[in-house]
């Protein structure tokens, strides 16, 4: 009877352990999947070896999960095997019935519920506390992982899923997209947050086509005018560089900056004794810049840093023909950052979109689909198209006429006027 009874304490005793390593199990997967690795990384930074090792054995998160899930799956399938010896020792045939509820319901709040609970509410801390013991246990399970890994890749390669478990499930990128989206809607990131981090993000995977001022819009100098004029040109125009051109509009031979323009209109002058009509023996090529091209294809990140680097803030974007498409400035890419950035020599704009009573929009065609997506917090896809216009065709398929209506990704558009091939004004509203 003793010998019974010591029996049975230790079955229970063996029962409370397996469950308490099944809470470990359970924990721990939940912190070292739920942490964040720049959480961590900062962490490891200041010292904590705990979140250097966490960060070390999520890298294979695959490895990971086999090794956690096998652990887990062994300590609940023993104890629940221990429970119903136990429990068929104890009470006869019904034992089998009880065991399985007493069990479901430890294991349920015990060995689940409460761990990933404690975990989740600060993983960070958790899985750099428990990173030393699972990095044991994935050295003692990894030939019983390994092989369950090829077991299962080679079953999902009969149903034709290939995997890539060096590959993550979401970039950086993406993580961080989704987290700044998400906070935005609930009401912790503000808007303008938002866009500028995400502008920041995105400048790796934009070009500078997609920003650059279209050549139809760019203020040149035409080198073979008079020379007064060139000059009163530069002193009233807003930029402070222009494009000089010689013989056509699209050979460009340099880059006017009038402030070297006025120093060397200022250095004529006084050596004339201040008579004005010395500027007619300006050589303007030896006050114009050499022009810096900038092929279409270019990251927005890159350009970034070559402007830095050349300590250049204008370039002339062209094609691979080395046709002229239009130019793009340094001020440009940090306008997708921060947004609009003007000084007192910029000109008054007004508001590119018009707001009408129905809830309803009207903007010019020319204008980007991301700089509507920015003022009215839309999601207008810009994969095919750069502008509003651009969208409406690629969708339509066609050249629309005005007065045309379309609706697609949940908006619908009016073509408002059409100048030749180029859609001018549209209506835009939510469907």
């Amino acid at each position: 009877m003793d010998y019974l009874n010591t029996s049975v304490w230790l079955t229970i005793g063996a029962i409370l352990a397996l469950l308490v390593l099944s809470g470990f199990f359970s924990g721990s997967e939940t912190a070292l999947t739920a942490s964040s690795r720049g959480k961590l990384r900062a962490q490891a930074d200041k010292g904590s070896k705990g979140a250097e090792t966490a960060l070390k054995i999520t890298e294979d998160s695959e490895k990971l999960i086999g090794s956690v899930l096998l652990g887990n799956n062994l300590v609940n399938i023993l104890a629940a095997s221990l429970a119903t010896a136990l429990f068929t020792r104890l009470f006869g045939d019904s034992g089998v019935a009880l065991a399985t509820l007493v069990m479901t319901l430890m294991v349920l709040i015990f060995a689940e519920v409460l761990p990933k609970t404690y975990a989740i509410t600060n993983p960070e801390t958790a899985a750099s506390k428990v990173a030393g013991l699972i990095r044991l246990v994935i050295i003692v399970f990894a030939p019983v992982v390994a092989a369950v890994r090829l077991l299962v890749r080679g079953l999902l390669g009969l149903f034709g899923v290939k995997t890539d478990p060096d590959s993550a499930v979401l970039s950086y990128h993406e993580e961080i997209a989704g987290a700044l989206a998400l906070g935005h809607s609930e009401g912790t990131v503000q808007k303008e947050d938002r866009d500028r981090l995400l502008g920041a993000l995105d400048l790796g995977h934009r070009t500078v086509e997609e920003i650059m001022l279209h050549r139809s819009q760019i203020e040149t100098v035409n080198l073979d005018a008079p020379i007064e004029e060139i000059i009163a040109q530069c002193v009233n125009s807003t930029h402070t560089r222009l494009p000089a051109w010689k013989d056509e509009p699209e050979n460009i031979v340099g880059v006017i900056h009038s402030r070297d323009l006025m120093r060397e209109v200022h250095r004529l002058v006084v050596e004339n004794g201040g008579d004005y009509g010395a500027v007619a023996e300006l050589d303007l090529m030896s006050v114009a810049r050499e022009p810096y091209f900038v092929p279409e294809t270019t990251p927005l990140d890159e350009q970034m840093r070559q402007f830095l680097r050349l300590r250049r803030h204008f370039g002339l974007v062209i094609d691979e023909y080395g046709s002229l498409l239009g130019l793009i400035t340094l001020e440009d890419i940090l306008e997708e950052i921060v947004g609009e950035i003007e000084d007192e020599h910029d000109e008054d704009m007004p508001d590119p979109i018009t707001r009408l009573d129905d809830g309803a929009i009207e903007i010019d065609g020319g204008m980007t689909i991301r700089d509507i997506n920015r003022a009215m917090d839309w999601n207008l896809p810009d994969d095919e198209a750069n502008t509003v216009a651009g969208l409406v065709i690629h969708e339509a398929q066609m050249i629309p006429e005005a007065g045309q209506i379309f609706h697609f990704h949940g908006f619908r558009f009016v073509v408002i006027e059409r100048t030749e091939n180029r859609l001018t004004r549209l209506r835009i509203r939510e469907a």
